[in-house]
């Protein structure tokens, strides 16, 4: 299960709860840091670098403890190595080191680190540390999550779509589970704006895509408008067959929302199309071979008469349980 948060989900840094990790090879320097600073944040901890580079990549914290000498990889190559994927770049590090000279302060800042702190640790030095980088961790989410969202409708935008297929991909490939798109397509929409208005058309595409991401039943799923009337479901750990039946879910519920569209062909009200793949990732795998599946079998059920479902060959006329 991912464990990104919705691109729509609002910060609170007020209420949010901060999530660390500590990465240190002693027991009981971990167990230390961990008293000082659980009242307030949910702590994990990593026994080596390696280990930390696993948690990171599944599930990333909001900020790393990290000692600077440990066997095999050291503090500074697991910082070094987190600021190259782009997944994990963003979270701050701060070391926790007993070398303090001149030079060692000077790796730690070459090596990405947002600041440091000296054992033997002082619990207030440290509880203040964390909390003016969560502070400024958190300001940063929330300007990158702006980035992220679609001007229009509030629901991730493109980039942002992008950014979580590539990172589920190769989730789902350590973790040998399948990922699935939904492909969507507001049925004759040109002729729903040039009869409604711009204003009205602007409106719809609203209320479908609050429908859409009200529809998909797992916290973990998204829903992104991919451009124009189009938009994408990713679906995590999802196998073709239960994308189908997501893509069920879609398209009744929109037929539900009765938004009246007197020139389309399909039916009097506003219908959509889905077109529906999935695929289990592997070391090699290209991100737009997906792409391309769901998106061909989009036109095909547009073909077949819009207002229907696509899974690979066959399609169906979005009744439930009658997907291909």
């Amino acid at each position: 299960m991912s464990l990104y948060a919705p691109a729509t989900a609002p910060y609170n840094m007020q209420s949010r709860r901060g999530r660390l990790l500590i990465v240190d090879d002693q027991p009981a320097n971990i167990l230390y840091i961990r008293q000082i600073l659980a009242e307030d944040y949910d702590t994990f901890m990593a026994k080596s670098a390696e280990q930390a580079l696993v948690f990171c990549a599944d599930t990333p914290p909001d900020l790393i403890l990290a000692d600077v000498m440990m066997p095999g990889m050291n503090g500074l190559e697991l910082c070094q190595r987190l600021k190259q994927q782009s997944t994990t770049a963003n979270i701050p590090v701060i070391f926790v080191t007993a070398n303090q000279t001149m030079e060692d302060e000077t790796a730690c800042w070459n090596a990405g680190g947002v600041d440091f702190v000296s054992k033997p640790v002082n619990p207030q030095t440290i509880r203040n540390r964390v909390r003016a980088h969560l502070t400024l961790k958190f300001q940063a989410d929330v300007l990158r999550q702006m980035a992220f969202l679609d001007g229009l409708t509030g629901i991730a935008n493109r980039r942002y779509f992008d950014d979580r297929l590539e990172a589920e991909c190769r989730r789902c490939s350590r973790s040998a589970t399948p990922v699935a798109l939904i492909m969507v397509d507001v049925d004759f929409f040109k002729r729903y704006n040039d009869r409604y208005g711009h204003l009205a058309g602007d409106d719809c595409l609203r209320r479908v895509a609050d429908t859409l991401k009200a529809s998909l039943q797992r916290p973990y799923d998204l829903v992104a408008r991919y451009g124009g009337e189009e938009f994408v479901c990713l679906l995590p750990d999802s196998t073709l067959a239960g994308a189908a039946d997501a893509a069920g879910l879609l398209e009744q519920a929109v037929r539900s929302l009765a938004i009246e569209h007197l020139d389309s062909d399909v039916a009097s009200m506003v219908t959509i199309s889905l077109g529906v793949a999935a695929c289990q990732p592997d070391r090699g795998f290209d991100t737009e071979t997906l792409i391309k599946t769901a998106d061909a079998n989009l036109y095909k059920a547009k073909q077949a008469g819009r207002g229907r479902i696509c899974v690979d060959a066959q399609t169906s006329d979005g009744r439930p349980g009658a997907h291909g």
